[in-house]
């Protein structure tokens, strides 16, 4: 049996592989006669992260790159810089049309389709797109192409200004609403866990995470109107709720 060579740690594999199809130009549908699979087992794989060796050999004929450079473009990624700096942030936090601009190109929203659905147009487009090209966050193209220059994946700082200032209202607005309908959903438990049962669930949950962010990338080559704007909160942390706290005993 061909067993899964990689694990949870694997992304810089996965987004070297992912690299080689771009440069290729090769789809996922395309991909899939190659490697035996439907289109939606290989999404399924790239999201999952559990190839065998000899799907990743298949990638690597597809996309005529040895496994050595595959290998070394992983290692390269694995050290790549995933927050960006505080002069970048502090300037998105700054300006809101410049950090809404940025999120949407991060989606792989056109220069085109933002123009259309959130009238960014004219000379307030061309400051905000050359801002960010100064910011060294995009590549600004001929024919209003654009080109990440960071990580899809990045993350903001935890304590950086874009949390800061727009953290705390962006959950409280997330959190105002009544989770109906087939595609919400809001669970909060409440329990005692012991230490590695809370180490364990944190695995979990930033495991969660990255699939989330895995899956954002698989779809931004669809057509903006087939992709939904969705939010995904995911916590984890010791608490006692403060009314339980008042009702202790007092020794």
């Amino acid at each position: 049996m061909d067993e899964s060579i990689t694990t949870p740690n694997a992304r810089p594999l996965i987004e070297a592989m992912k690299q080689a199809l771009r440069r290729e130009g090769l789809t996922y549908a395309q991909l899939a006669p190659r490697l035996g699979l439907s289109e939606a087992s290989v999404k399924r794989l790239f999201s999952q992260g559990r190839f065998t060796l000899a799907q990743v050999l298949a990638i690597c004929a597809a996309t005529g790159t040895e496994l050595a450079d595959l290998a070394g473009a992983s290692r390269r990624r694995a050290v790549e810089k995933r927050e960006l700096s505080l002069a970048q942030e502090r300037a998105l936090a700054d300006e809101p049309r410049l950090l809404l601009l940025f999120h949407l190109l991060a989606q792989g929203r056109s220069i085109a389709e933002i123009a259309r659905d959130y009238h960014l147009r004219g000379t307030e487009a061309t400051r905000l797109l050359a801002q960010l090209d100064r910011l060294k966050l995009i590549d600004w193209l001929p024919g209003d192409r654009v080109r990440l220059k960071v990580p899809r994946d990045f993350a903001w700082r935890s304590d950086g200004p874009v949390r800061r200032r727009y953290g705390p209202e962006v959950l409280k607005e997330f959190l105002l609403d009544r989770f109906r309908g087939e595609r919400a959903l809001l669970r909060f438990e409440v329990r005692e866990l012991s230490e590695a049962s809370l180490q364990l669930l944190r695995r979990k949950l930033e495991k969660l995470a990255h699939e989330v962010a895995e899956l954002a990338e698989l779809d931004a080559a669809l057509p903006s109107e087939r992709r939904i704007s969705t939010g995904v909160a995911v916590a984890i942390r010791p608490w006692v709720y403060s009314l339980a706290t008042a009702l202790k005993a007092v020794p």
